[in-house]
């Protein structure tokens, strides 16, 4: 018998939609994890680590060296000074990172401000936190935040913004006159942001990631979490962090130490060499992932699909309202004897009705995984009237 805890939380979808794929031999452009590895100099940094003895407990709040390569991340690339021994922890990723923030901060009964659609561990962790999601929505079909809709989500009982740039499902980067907004909010409010901000890297075109704690008066009420495993090509090692004003960092380790207290040992090191000796590995990434997306969104678009072009991420959003479907996740559930290929319901990631009718599609894959993709949706039949009774 589950905790009400859990009540209306359902199994999170990455995980039904990969087991799909892998039961009917589809291509899986449904879960953002690459087909290649990040640099094999990292990897064998994590070797030497494991056969050198670094095979216990870490430190609760990461090993110094990570927490040293961190700051120097957050300076080099965004001019922020960090003390690593008080405003650096590291987590098991940046899902640990976002549980630790909210159970560390939220009191039950607080109201948090969440843009929508919203990364389904958001809801689970708002609600074991005993917080209020208040949602406000990135309006299609170009996902930009609305300020008006913003500043009208705002209660006197509203004391977080979760916020999410470069953002997972719809692709957008928030510019400068959008994280002003939220800036100004904040402000106005006395409001404590938690950004997650994993795709801080993967940007692109003329787009250009901003943390919100860079712009004035937000470092000191700014949270920021972030992972080396899209950055790098590591998801599968679960190393993140979290950076900012101690005392809003030290309220997530009081948080992470009862839940992992430490892990990853071996690939701390890697990680921290990764951030030291291998700066500009994310940014050749980038390019990599930004002609893949060209290709998804072209080959999507030329099956019929209506495609928002993401700035960044590893994910493209489409409508198939066009197609005639009643909902997201009936449509990603026949996909697989359809086409043979599995893709993500993003109407799961709203309160409203407003993803109904979207899909979202991962381009981090190889370049023949993502052609055999197209190849199987141009030779199927996609439409909802044609469907079997």
């Amino acid at each position: 018998m589950l905790s009400h805890r859990l009540d209306g939380i359902p199994p999170t979808i990455f995980t039904t939609m990969s087991a799909l794929a892998a039961r009917t031999q589809s291509v899986n452009l449904g879960q953002g994890f690459p087909d290649v590895d990040g640099p094999p100099e990292v990897i064998a940094r994590a070797v030497h680590a494991l056969e050198s003895g670094a095979n216990q407990y870490a430190p609760g709040p990461g090993i110094p060296a990570l927490r040293q390569a961190v700051a120097a991340h957050q300076l080099r690339h965004y001019g922020i000074e960090l003390d690593p021994d008080s405003q650096v922890v590291v987590t098991t990723g940046c899902t640990e990172g976002i549980a630790a923030a909210l159970l560390g901060l939220v009191n039950p009964g607080d109201e948090v401000i969440v843009l929508e659609p919203y990364y389904d561990s958001y809801v689970a962790m708002i609600q074991m936190a005993g917080g209020v999601r208040r949602p406000i929505t990135l309006e299609g079909p170009d996902f930009r935040l609305d300020g008006d809709d913003l500043r009208a989500a705002v209660t006197p009982k509203t004391r977080f913004i979760l916020l999410n740039s470069p953002h997972n499902p719809t692709g957008t980067v928030l510019n400068r006159g959008e994280l002003q907004e939220i800036a100004d909010v904040a402000i106005l409010h006395d409001l404590v942001v938690i950004t997650d901000e994993v795709y801080e890297h993967l940007v692109y075109d003329e787009s250009e990631h901003v943390p919100i704690a860079t712009l004035p008066g937000m470092f000191e009420r700014t949270l920021t979490l972030s992972s080396a495993g899209k950055s790098y090509s590591f998801t599968g090692w679960k190393v993140g962090w979290a950076t900012g004003p101690a005392e809003l960092v030290g309220a997530v380790l009081a948080a992470k130490q009862w839940l992992t207290f430490t892990s990853g040992s071996p690939l701390q090191p890697a990680v921290a060499h990764a951030l030291d000796e291998a700066p500009d590995f994310p940014a050749g990434l980038a390019a990599e992932l930004r002609a893949k997306r060209d290709r998804l969104c072209t080959g999507l678009a030329l099956v019929g699909f209506d495609v928002k072009v993401p700035e960044g991420t590893y994910f493209a959003t489409t409508d198939i309202s066009s197609l005639g479907w009643a909902n997201s996740t009936e449509f990603c559930l026949a996909l697989p004897e359809r086409a043979g290929v599995v893709a993500i319901p993003t109407e799961g990631f709203y309160d409203s009705d407003a993803g109904r009718h979207l899909v979202r599609w991962a381009f981090c894959k190889d370049m023949d995984v993502i052609e055999e993709g197209i190849r199987r949706l141009a030779a199927a039949d996609l439409t909802a009237l044609s469907r079997t009774p």
